[in-house]
Formats: structure tokens, sequence, C-alpha cells
């Protein structure tokens, strides 16, 4: 018997596996899955979804034959399976469940997993083929032990969460090869995920949101799952979800980073004792860009990295800060260096002059900000009088704000207007504005 282990390339779902099975007359059935998932060395699961007469075949006699194809090769091996039990729930089922609404966004739920069905591994043999297959030379297994402990060394050198991300993705970079990513958190509503670093995209997209349930991102979020695919081109629509973003109106999007042509990606939730915190994201124009063993490297920086920005913001809280610089009048200006500032307090959107910002927490940041300084001239604030400040509305865990000041920071030096937020440094911060704002609040 071949060591499942050894054709783990052909689990991968890039193409669709065959199943045959007889009734209890003999009669045969054959069927497409759309995946089959290795569980370990003895056992896979099989994605019942609409299979009724497959699954009443082996209710009959617990056998089937299932033949996999590797992606990469194209070579295919049969698989002599014995059925086990069926899972509707837990972390298999939910697994699987994930990368199956990747595959069914945009077909009214018509792939929705029933269960996952265990099956023993009796035998695997190889299928003989009449000719060699022409296949490029397949590269030694790069070594991802050493640059994911340097990449978690680096992460424990970084002394606050806005360096955390920079690290995370020039670690990427440097030491896997990871050209394209992005990480992005969660937004007060706890339904969308907001991009607030990114890398390798002619846009950095701070600011951009991801409804919880679109495309790869959104749905390791909803499932808190990671979702990986290593071939897109089964189906171009599915680029599209992955673009997906929630938003009021087409004028208060921002765009999200993203390649024209992406063939893998993976998606891995940041997660802290169960609560999430945000997403890693990666893509590639290369097929089978993240493998198995990608996965497992990604996920040990994933759940560092989601530790890291808890116990930075945990930190920052800590240290009793002094008293804040005292306020000063803000220059005269010119009339001729206003702008506009509209205020929809209704979602927290922030327009300058006619053009899209930033909205929710960011937005009624910068808002409460800019009302502060209208004022007094006030351009010095402390992060604890912001989380005293009732109408911001601030979700009750602490490593929000932190987050929301980066994104924030990023959004505004990224559309280079007159106004910036700047960290001089522990829970302090300094607004800077060329002009004078004329802020409206927009009430509907």
């Amino acid at each position: 018997m071949i060591p499942l282990s050894r054709i783990r390339d052909s689990f991968e779902g890039v193409i669709p596996s065959v199943i045959a099975t007889t009734d209890a007359d003999g009669l045969p059935n054959i069927s497409y899955l759309s995946h089959v998932h290795m569980v370990d060395e003895t056992h896979v699961a099989l994605s019942n979804q609409f299979l009724s007469k497959t699954a009443g075949n082996v209710a009959a006699n617990g056998l089937a034959t299932v033949m996999v194809v590797d992606g990469l090769t194209g070579a295919q091996h049969i698989l002599d399976l014995i059925f086990d039990r069926s899972e509707t729930e837990g972390a298999l089922f939910d697994r699987l469940a994930a990368h199956l609404s990747i595959l069914e966004q945009g077909m009214a739920g018509i792939m929705r997993l029933r269960a996952a069905d265990i099956y023993r591994v009796l035998d695997c043999v190889a299928v003989p083929t009449p000719y060699p297959l022409e296949t490029a030379p397949r590269t030694e297994p790069v070594d991802l032990i050493e640059p994911t402990a340097q990449l978690s060394r680096l992460l424990t050198q970084a002394g606050d969460p806005e360096s955390l991300l920079d690290t995370t993705l020039d670690g990427l970079a440097r030491l896997f090869g990871i050209r394209h990513a992005m990480v992005l958190v969660q937004d007060e509503s706890g339904q969308r995920m907001i991009t607030i670093a990114s890398l390798g995209y002619e846009r950095f997209g701070f600011g951009a949101e991801v409804a919880f349930g679109d495309g790869i991102i959104g749905t390791a979020a909803a499932t808190r799952q990671t979702v990986r695919i290593t071939d897109l081109s089964r189906g171009r629509r599915y680029v599209d979800a992955v673009r997906s973003m929630a938003g009021l109106e087409q004028t208060a999007s921002i765009p999200l980073p993203a390649l024209d042509l992406p063939f893998s990606q993976i998606a891995l939730p940041l997660l802290v004792q169960g609560r999430l915190l945000g997403v890693l994201f990666a893509e590639s124009e290369e097929r089978f860009a993240f493998r198995h063993r990608d996965e497992q490297a990604l996920a040990i920086i994933a759940a560092q990295l989601a530790q890291a920005l808890h116990l930075a913001e945990q930190e920052r809280e800590r240290p009793e800060p002094r008293a804040a610089a005292p306020s000063r009048p803000a220059a005269p200006v010119s009339p001729a260096a206003r702008f506009a500032l509209r205020f929809y307090p209704r979602d927290g959107s922030l327009f300058l002059d006619d053009d899209y910002l930033i909205r929710g927490v960011p937005g009624r940041l910068l808002k409460h900000l800019v009302e502060e300084y209208l004022k007094s001239g006030k351009q010095d604030f402390l992060n604890r009088e912001i989380r005293r400040e009732g109408s911001l509305m601030l979700p009750d865990f602490k490593d929000n704000l932190e987050t929301r000041l980066i994104l924030l920071r990023r959004r505004l030096s990224e559309k280079g207007g007159p106004i910036r937020l700047s960290s001089t440094e522990r829970g302090r911060l300094r607004l800077e504005i060329d002009g004078q704002p004329d802020l409206v609040i927009v009430e509907e």
C-alpha cells in the first residue's frame, strides 16, 4: 500500500475525484466528488453533498472505490475504502465546509456540505499509464523550519502592533518568497474585515473591506478556519467573490488590493482564545504556491502574530503616561486653504471634500480629534483619554483601539491629504492639519 502522505497533492481538489460504488444487487454507480480530504495515513474524508445514490450503496455494503488525481503531475491512484463514520459537526466538518463554501459562491448553495464521511483506506495503488507522464521535474521540498524560526524570532523583537504587522509581511516576502500578502482586522460590527497592512500591490488599500462569508478572506473570518486554494483556474468566477467588499454605496468604498489573475490563495484566521482578531491572507500568480507544508508554517506565524498583537496592546495599556502637552491655539490660515470634512453619524463615514476617507471607529476617531482641534487647537492626545470618550462607541475589547489608530494613520498617509496622524511615543498621538477644516455633520 502506498502511504497517503506520499500522494498528498492528490488531495488538493484541483482535479475532481471519481467514486465508484455498487448497490445490493451489484449494480455499479459512478459519481464525481469535489473533494477528498486526507485525515491521516489510514483515513480519508469524502464530502457528502448530493450523492444520494452513492450514500445508499455505501449504506448497503460499506464499500467504495475512489480515484484521486495529482493536479501537478496528473498521476492517478486508486483507494479501496470501507465506511467508518459520518460527521456533521466538528473541526473536520468545518474545514471541508469552509473549502466548499468558496466553490459554491454564486451557485445558490447547491454544493452545501451535508456531512463529512470518514472511510478507512484498505489499499492505495497507482494507476498504470500506457506512456510515461510528461511533467516538469519535481524540485526538492523547501525546508520551512528555518524561515519559520527566523520570522518567529523577529516577531518577538517587534515592540508595537504596527511593527508587528510590517515585520510579518516583510518576513513573508524575504524568508518565504510570498510577495503578495495582507492583514485584515475585524471591524466593530463583527461583520466585516478591514485591510490594515499590505505588501506587493500597486495600492495599499488601507481601509478596504471584505464582508464575512465573501470569498476566501470572508470565509476564513466567518468560519474561523484556514482556507487554502491551490489552483483557481477551475473557476475564475471565484476571483470576483474574493474581491467582494461590503459598502453602503459605490462612492463609499476602497478597492481591495488584489492580483489580476491569482492561481493560489490562503487565508488564516488570527485567533486568541477563540476570539477573532483578523485574517492573514496571501496569494500568488503560480499554481500550488501554498502546499500543505506552507499552510503548517503559516499557521504558526498567524498564531504568533495574533498572540503578539494581543499582548502588545495589553502592554501599551499598562504604563501610566505623563500628562498631555498643553493645547495651543491653531495658527490662522488663509481662506484658500480651507477644506471640507463631511461626517455621517449613522455609520461613522467621513468624506474629505468629495472623496470617501474612512468609516466606523476610525471615522469617529478622526471626527473627534478634528472637533477638539477646532475647539481649542489641541493636537496632542492620549490613548487613555480617547478610550474614555463615549461618543466614539469603542468596542469593549481593548486590542481594538490600537489597530484602528494604525488603520487611520495609514489611510491618511495613503490619501496624502491635509490631515496627518502620528504616534509620537507610547500611548500618545499627534494630529497635524494643513489648512482649516470645515466639519459638517450630515444627519440622515
